[in-house]
């Protein structure tokens, strides 16, 4: 049984995720509308901030579920930018012609942990896996395999460890990734596999985290991509630009992303055709 509060929250949460323009007034079309995967939501207020501060552009961002973003997406969905957490989400887009050809942009590579509060008694630094096997962790979140890319590396990763079976009762799920990580702050569940992005971030940074090795996983490769809905594809081009920018990848890198050899390489939006 879900715990009222923590029902109300994945109400609120999947409300915002389905209806995203709701309650916001839209007077400047010149405004950038981004839907971004939940494991960005600090890194991108970041991001967001530097890139308004320097051009004056407002950059208006909704965070859920990369799936869920994608079905509101192919039905029509008013924004002009996608940040996912899974590089097949953009690529299927642009496949059916709702995304700006030729704009798939893999802006970075997530990483995973076991995180736990600051508080627990369990030493998950020395014990890893293990960790997730003490009498103490009843439950543990993940973000739902079914739509969250970070879900799906936790299974495997799991998996891969031995230890998916035995574990399996105890798992709770996230609508997505941030609200994985909101399941084990509250209480609700006493471990988590959470995006680094969000173990690193301002509230969760003092917890006891062990990062789970890559290759126990498939790479999470994180792509954005321009709609064809955009209203000002300049603008949003922009903010691909900044976000691609040595600033860009510098903020993405505090909150513990990392990036793909070709991300140097790639050609600047500028150059694709309009």
């Amino acid at each position: 049984m879900v715990p009222l509060l923590v029902a109300v929250s994945l109400c609120a949460v999947f409300c915002a995720a389905v209806f995203p323009a709701q309650g916001k007034a839209r007077t400047d079309t010149t405004d950038i509308r981004v839907a971004a995967a939940a494991d960005l939501q600090f890194a991108m207020q970041d991001v967001a901030a530097q890139f308004e501060r320097q051009t004056g552009t407002k950059v208006d961002v909704t965070y859920g579920s990369s799936g869920n973003f994608f079905s509101q997406m192919q039905n029509g969905a008013p924004f002009d930018l996608f940040f996912s957490a899974d590089i097949d989400y953009p690529r299927k887009l642009e496949a059916t012609a709702i995304a700006e050809p030729g704009t798939p942009y893999e802006y970075a590579v997530g990483r995973i942990a076991i995180w736990l509060p600051a508080d627990a008694s369990v030493d998950v630094a020395r014990l890893g896996w293990k960790a997730l096997l003490d009498p103490s962790v009843k439950n543990i979140a993940i973000a739902n395999p079914e739509h969250a890319p970070y879900g799906r590396a936790a299974v495997a990763a799991l998996q891969k460890a031995g230890v998916y079976e035995r574990v399996k009762p105890k798992l709770v799920y996230g609508e997505n990734i941030s609200q994985t990580a909101q399941f084990v702050q509250s209480g609700n569940a006493q471990a988590g596999i959470v995006a680094m992005s969000l173990a690193v971030s301002p509230g969760m940074k003092d917890g006891k985290r062990w990062e789970i090795p890559a290759d126990m996983h498939p790479t999470i490769e994180q792509a954005a991509i321009l709609l064809k809905s955009a209203r000002n594809k300049e603008n949003a081009k922009a903010f691909l630009e900044f976000v691609r920018s040595a600033a860009g990848r510098a903020t993405l890198r505090k909150y513990g992303f990392t990036f793909p050899a070709a991300i140097a390489t790639a050609p600047p939006l500028s150059s694709q055709k309009k």
